[in-house]
């Protein structure tokens, strides 16, 4: 299914009062199951000057915003660069998605050098991550019984066995969930109403596949041919970046306007 991206995006991300890196969307977008409800969230990174950061008044490591717009729900996140630069580093998954994420509506030449930096960052330890996303998902669907969280743990640990095995991020969960059989009818549902119940049929068979996926996930791990740490050479290229991007030694960025993604 083709995603779509509000023509508005790319301004609800350059309110924001710094220069940015890249914006893009994450969430259910990015997952392959957006409702017609659904909130968009949009994932950033900003350039602090360097007298906001080397001075006595800093400037936020960290924006966010929210509010409504053409009756969507935004919600705005923005990590200053060194942040978002030691959170690729310390093998978040989170960060790594919303870096490689398809679905663009703000880019610049320093947000295709983190990219391409992308695959010699991605370690067996990013296992971690999806482990840990998929047992809080998992909490909350056994608490509210809602499609929601299902998917999200779902997709949390096909996400995270694929990049085991591949070293490719691939977030679309109507392409990871191909193998499981109810992933449609549920994907379905979930686009029809944000907050729905999990369909009694399914829950029976989540009960027996969440486990059974995490246990493929702790396999995957084990047997991967990724890395236990980033490449220091890719680490090292990393710190230059934030380094002459803060004096000032980029060009400057490039808007990438909204469109569709496949």
């Amino acid at each position: 299914m083709t995603t779509v991206v509000p023509e508005w995006a790319a301004d609800a991300a350059t309110d924001l009062p710094y220069p940015l890196v890249f914006a893009t969307v994450s969430g259910a977008h990015l997952y392959g199951f957006a409702s017609v409800d659904s909130d968009l969230d949009l994932r950033a990174s900003h350039i602090l000057p360097a007298h906001e950061v080397v001075g006595l008044r800093t400037g936020p490591d960290t924006l966010e915003r929210s509010g409504i717009r053409d009756g969507v729900e935004l919600d705005v996140v923005s990590h200053d660069l060194r942040k978002f630069a030691k959170l690729f580093n310390s093998r978040n998954g989170y960060v790594l998605e919303q870096l490689v994420s398809p679905l663009v509506v703000v880019t610049s030449p320093l947000h295709t050098a983190l990219k391409d930096l992308a695959p010699r960052m991605i370690t067996s330890g990013h296992a971690h991550h999806y482990l840990g996303f998929s047992h809080s998902q998992q909490q909350l669907y056994h608490n509210t019984g809602r499609i929601k969280p299902a998917l999200y743990t779902l997709r949390v640990l096909l996400t995270g066995i694929h990049l085991m095995r591949t070293g490719e991020v691939v977030c679309d969960l109507g392409v990871l969930g191909s193998r499981i059989p109810y992933v449609p009818d549920l994907i379905a549902a979930k686009r029809e109403a944000e907050h729905g119940p999990m369909p009694a049929r399914a829950a029976a068979y989540l009960a027996a596949d969440i486990p059974a996926l995490r246990a493929e996930l702790e396999e995957a791990r084990d047997e991967s041919r990724l890395p236990a740490y980033a490449d220091p050479a890719a680490v090292e290229a990393l710190h230059e970046l934030v380094v002459t991007t803060r004096l000032g030694q980029t060009s400057g960025m490039t808007l990438t306007s909204p469109s569709e993604v496949s």
